[in-house]
């Protein structure tokens, strides 16, 4: 929306220069006593949204409404504007009888787009059916000193979407729209867990050691222990010493912190959700996501048949289900249960030209595992649950009773890309010390200078005997993205890591 036809035709001014209005502009409202920053309170009796959707309730009535100013039209003694709140635009009308000549001719002279007011007035709609609110009062409540972008292209460079958040979600209406929803898709996951008598708790961020999982962690320094400690990999830990304690069932909307790559689906700080349920074990937890990602769907979206870039994707019908061996055979054409010995997995993997390491890092899990990475995971568009995982790559699961080379283990799966993980919680003290003694030794052997350790205190806390649990994990950033149909984790976290711009 144009500010008035005079400005259409007026010569363009560079930024630099409308800045040094803005602040002119400041600099004689303060001579006057009208510094528009002393203001520090404004009562707001009616949204763009409540206006619009109850107009019945509101019209002929006096309301008190406050937002940026996104438009003006000026036309001599009358004028309309639109004024931005979170839930969206709203349109003034304005008179110079109605203000007064002092005021009309400051809203005219002085006030700017961008610009933060209070109007109060009472509700009409135009003869083109548009609800307005026609103003009897006018207050500048905040001066915006930097102009806007140009309203028809938004702001369209990613780089400053990202960097000025604050400026995205001003003049990107669909930014906006995707953090309400954001919140509302993790309010509906709370409600989900809180209403199954799922217990909401915290734990540490910081952590005394570093671990032997594979993600690598961000290290800081505490001065007052004089101790190296680490921003944690995940929340797991902690949740399944609750479980031990006795709380049963507990969950935590937490935020986690590894140093590693970026990509579209990966951002070194993001939001997962872990939760814990004693006496329940994977199968449980399958059919509990199932449940879970159709109710969120259809509570926030209307549907859980959504479209994500351009695909459907139908959470409604019942996921499919294969162990990771069916899902190798049915995609590369791979028989894990021909492989007798480890010598001949390799064998089909070089056959077949998937890289497996040598020696003790290639056994038929990790040759498995290697064939499902580079023929599977790529083809799991629709929801997919891909359950019993080797040993080798599962140390917090349960081994399977009937065949130990396995564990109580799924990830799902949907746009070929992961996005939540779940065991049968190992609960044997003495198994467990063994792999993380394992996992220590390789993580040491492959990165020099490493410190990981054994938690100890989480051995000594399933000695104390921890129940059959089930355990899941979920990526809250991917199922945003999901429910939001964007394209990149950048788009679903409100400031994601980003290098600092060299001045």
């Amino acid at each position: 929306m144009a500010e008035n036809q005079n400005h259409r035709q007026a010569p363009a001014v560079d930024l630099a220069e409308q800045e040094r209005i803005r602040r002119d502009k400041l600099a004689a409202l303060v001579a006057e006593g009208k510094n528009p920053y002393e203001q520090v309170r404004y009562d707001i009796t009616a949204s763009s949204a409540e206006l619009k959707g109850n107009y019945a309730e509101y019209e002929g009535k006096t309301v008190r409404f406050a937002g940026r100013l996104m438009s003006r039209r000026i036309m001599g003694k009358a004028s309309f504007s639109h004024v931005a709140d979170r839930d969206g635009y709203m349109q003034v009308y304005l008179t110079r009888q109605d203000l007064g000549e002092e005021d009309y001719t400051a809203y005219k002279k002085m006030f700017d787009i961008g610009d933060i007011v209070g109007v109060e007035g009472f509700v009409f709609t135009t003869q083109t059916g548009e609800v307005t609110i026609h103003a009897n009062k006018l207050l500048l409540l905040s001066k915006s000193l930097k102009p806007l972008p140009e309203k028809y292209h938004g702001l369209e460079d990613t780089d400053t979407k990202y960097r000025q958040r604050d400026l995205d979600l001003i003049v990107n209406p669909e930014t906006r729209d995707t953090f309400i929803k954001r919140s509302r898709i993790i309010n509906e996951l709370r409600n989900y867990l809180n209403e199954r008598g799922y217990l909401e708790v915290d734990t540490p961020i910081l952590t005394p050691l570093e671990i032997g999982a594979s993600a690598r962690p961000f290290k800081t320094h505490h001065n007052a222990l004089d101790m190296d400690m680490y921003l944690r990999i995940e929340t797991e830990l902690y949740l399944k010493r609750l479980i031990v304690g006795g709380l049963e069932k507990v969950y935590e909307v937490g935020r986690i912190f590894r140093n590693e790559g970026m990509d579209a689906s990966h951002n070194p700080e993001f939001t997962s959700i872990e939760m814990y349920q004693a006496y329940a074990d994977y199968k449980y937890m399958m059919d509990m996501i199932e449940d879970m990602y159709r109710t969120v769907a259809k509570k926030v979206c209307g549907t859980a048949k959504i479209c994500y870039q351009g695909t459907e994707i139908d959470m409604e019908s019942p996921w499919e289900r294969l162990t990771m061996a069916e899902a190798v055979q049915k995609y590369a054409g791979v028989d894990f249960n021909e492989w007798e010995t480890d010598e001949q997995a390799r064998a089909v993997a070089k056959e077949k030209g998937v890289e497996v390491e040598e020696g003790e890092n290639a056994t038929k899990g990790h040759v498995l595992i290697a064939f499902f990475d580079a023929f599977v995971e790529d083809k799991l568009i629709q929801p997919t649950i891909i359950y019993d995982y080797p040993v080798e790559n599962s140390p917090l699961a349960k081994r399977k009773p009937t065949n130990p080379a396995f564990t109580e283990r799924f990830e799902y799966f949907m746009y070929a890309r992961e996005m939540g993980n779940a065991f049968s919680e190992l609960n044997d003290p003495i198994d467990q010390r063994e792999r993380f003694t394992r996992q220590v030794e390789a993580k040491r052997a492959s990165e020099p200078g490493c410190k990981a350790q054994v938690d100890e205190d989480f051995v000594t806390a399933l000695e104390y005997g921890l129940p059959p649990t089930g355990g899941l994990g979920l990526g809250v950033d991917r199922l945003v993205m999901l429910l939001t149909d964007s394209s990149t984790i950048r788009d679903v976290i409100l400031f994601p890591t980003m290098k600092p711009k060299k001045n």
